[in-house]
């Protein structure tokens, strides 16, 4: 019977037809069940039952949440995820009514009704017409009652989506290889959800891709591929190795050339494949070294030369150990500071103290809490010469407001340094200008945004901002000199040529909402508000 599908799903607990669930972690403030994915508009018509579950977040939900009031609704809660239920529920029961209206002139009874709207209900029609104003990144998947089933992405392609399905089973994933591992299919099986796209299954098994949103210019985030997806997925794991290839003529620059005497190792756990790349980059540097060396002996060289040359070779340790499982970046507010004093420990003996330098990549510096509070101090205990901190990704200097919740200002590091170093060089009047940029603009609809936070940056060049950010990072108790060297935005573009999102490093928001977001976000700080900014 265990065999039997029917008896199975009436018989045995978890067992459906369809799936839905999302691993949404605590991004600000407090965890709790309350805001746990899928969640659900309950109505005695299965048609009109909803339930949704998603990664995304909406940058113009005040906007939004005052149409559903000017509907003669009272959503229950003021939120980008409750927003969204209650807008593709509105235009859910617009089509139920649509449906049932036609029938009912057709003389069908009110049970053949339902089954006929089950049958015919345009599931793209209500998405087209319930995200036409969303500003966002989001990938957000659904179940109606009687059995359709949707996924959909943002028309910028910011957020992730891949799918596959055979004859007997469709599903859909925010990343490529969990799907690839699940079903044990090659690659090219699991296709890209389009940007602007939907994905339907009707309850009889009928697919269709369908466009839902005019396409944009492609804007998928870069720091998906940087640090928050699956470093087992082919491509991101060669575009991460990349970065750190790229990284190795700043590194050289700061150690000096001086590869003999300096240990190469990374911040576990992300940042390993980064790690691999940037070996591989002062390995080929280290091989036309020998080779230049070689050249100049011209032949005369005895056996013990030839030995002593062919044997250099990168120092790589494995340095910094992670002995819980945390993610520091996604744990809540609360709780950072003491978390990040008990992650790392450190190998003894794989530096030679006082002699040696520890250059070590992690895949981003986004507060610097961890570096600060934790690495940097129980690396400095090796005694290092030079502790080099190597960043994978460019300085992260503006809010996220698409579902990687990194919206207030005042916590970056990149941020504060570009702030302390306006005010020692008596340049506060910067500050002031774009404070009063950001308020003469409070009222403006969102379109009509500017981004006037990048003048806080503009009177210095990333090294500077870098060196401030190096001096800030380094507790008065650290021996060793510090030097984070960070990506270059050219560098991040080559390494990850298809996912040009970089708004976190540049500024450019794919949507107007961002603009309105970073100028939020600096007048919070300006305020002393300790909220985000959407």
């Amino acid at each position: 019977s265990f065999n039997d599908p029917n008896w199975a799903r009436s018989n045995l607990p978890f067992v459906g037809e369809a799936y839905l669930g999302h691993l949404r972690y605590g991004t600000f403030g407090s965890n709790n069940i309350a805001n746990l994915h899928p969640v659900m508009r309950e109505n005695n018509w299965r048609t009109r039952n909803l339930v949704l579950a998603g990664n995304f977040n909406l940058t113009n939900v005040d906007e939004l949440f005052d149409t559903l009031v000017e509907l003669g609704q009272n959503p229950k809660e003021y939120s980008d995820t409750v927003t969204m239920l209650e807008k593709v529920g509105h235009f859910l029961d617009e089509e139920n009514q649509r449906l049932f209206d036609q029938y009912k002139t057709q003389g069908f009874t009110n049970v053949d009704i339902t089954n006929q709207i089950a049958k015919n209900l345009d599931v793209s029609k209500v998405l087209e017409l319930a995200s036409k104003r969303w500003d966002g990144g989001y990938t957000v998947a659904g179940m109606l009652g009687h059995g359709d089933l949707f996924a959909m992405r943002d028309p910028w392609g910011i957020r992730p989506a891949f799918y596959y399905h055979d004859e007997e089973v469709v599903i859909v994933a925010s990343e490529r290889p969990v799907i690839q591992t699940a079903m044990n299919v090659h690659f090219d099986r699991v296709k890209e959800l389009p940007p602007g796209h939907a994905l339907v299954v009707k309850k009889d098994g009928e697919i269709s891709l369908n466009r839902i949103r005019e396409k944009q210019e492609r804007k998928s985030c870069s720091f998906e591929r940087i640090y928050f997806s699956r470093g087992s997925d082919k491509e991101i794991y060669r575009e991460r190795k990349k970065l750190g290839q790229l990284l190795v003529p700043q590194i050289l620059e700061a150690i000096d050339n001086d590869v003999d005497n300096t240990v190469f190792s990374f911040i576990p756990n992300t940042a390993e494949s980064a790690f691999y790349g940037m070996v591989k980059g002062i390995e080929d540097h280290t091989f036309v070294k020998k080779m230049n060396e070689l050249v100049k002996l011209k032949g005369k060289c005895s056996q013990e030369d030839i030995l002593k040359i062919m044997t250099e070779r990168a120092r790589i340790e494995k340095v910094a150990i992670k002995d819980l499982k945390l993610r520091t970046f996604i744990s809540q507010d609360k709780g950072r500071k003491d978390m990040v004093s008990h992650v790392y420990d450190i190998t003894y003996g794989t530096i030679r103290r006082g002699l040696d330098n520890l250059v070590i990549i992690d895949d981003s510096i986004v507060r610097g809490t961890t570096l600060k509070q934790s690495i940097i101090k129980i690396l400095d205990r090796l005694d290092p010469k030079k502790i080099v901190v190597v960043s994978s990704s460019p300085q992260i200097r503006y809010p996220d407001c698409y579902g990687i919740d990194m919206a207030r200002l005042a916590d970056f590091t990149a941020f504060q340094a570009a702030i302390e170093l306006l005010k020692e060089n008596k340049m506060e009047h910067v500050i002031n200008e774009v404070f009063k940029k950001c308020e003469m603009q409070k009222n403006l609809p969102k379109e009509e945004y500017v981004n006037y936070v990048k003048d806080i940056y503009k009177p210095f060049t990333q090294q500077q901002v870098s060196n401030k950010i190096s001096e800030m990072l380094t507790d008065s108790n650290v021996k060793a000199e510090v030097q984070i060297v960070y990506q270059s935005i050219d560098n991040l573009h080559k390494a990850v040529p298809n996912d040009l999102g970089d708004w976190y490093f540049t500024g450019d928001y794919p949507t107007p909402g961002g603009n309105k977001v970073v100028s939020t976000s600096f007048l919070n700080y300006i305020h002393g508000i300790n909220t985000r900014a959407y």
